[in-house]
């Protein structure tokens, strides 16, 4: 199966037009910064549009004009959202409520699709792993994840 990639800058304003028509999106996954909940290649995520971003929801957001994270909300202090990938020990990025595409729904795996509620527990645990989560991601890397 062929694999189309279009640029950014043409897909964006589409996946922002469609979640604001009230549609859901669904997005293939590229980076690992999301590990170990989400891979590349091998994930995909359905997005919808978000009435309120709350803590630990995994997000499509434009932190920095024509650049765009899918990232989990690790802080909300009013309006300034604070972004941090899964598998990133250290980097954050910031937002606003009104740079947010949408919210991750379903997360896509290989085995079927599951709700993002059904993975808060974990996502809230994988955060406190925070100290140990380096160790933790060395292992799913060995185990070619």
């Amino acid at each position: 199966m062929e694999t189309l990639q279009v640029a950014n800058e043409l897909f964006m304003p589409q996946v922002r037009r469609l979640i604001a028509d009230g549609h859901t999106v669904h997005m293939p996954v590229r980076g690992r910064s999301m590990r170990p909940f989400i891979d590349e290649k091998r994930d995909t995520v359905i997005l919808k549009a978000i009435d309120k971003p709350h803590m630990y929801d995994a997000v499509l957001a434009e932190n920095t004009p024509d650049h765009y994270v899918l990232h989990r909300i690790i802080a909300i202090d009013g309006d300034n959202i604070t972004l941090q990938g899964d598998g990133n020990l250290r980097g954050v990025e910031h937002c606003t409520p009104k740079d947010i595409l949408g919210v991750v729904e379903y997360y896509v795996y290989p085995r079927g699709k599951v709700h993002a509620s059904r993975l808060r527990f974990l996502t809230v645990c994988w955060r406190y792993l925070r100290p140990i989560r380096r160790y933790i991601l060395f292992l799913f890397k060995l185990c070619g994840r």
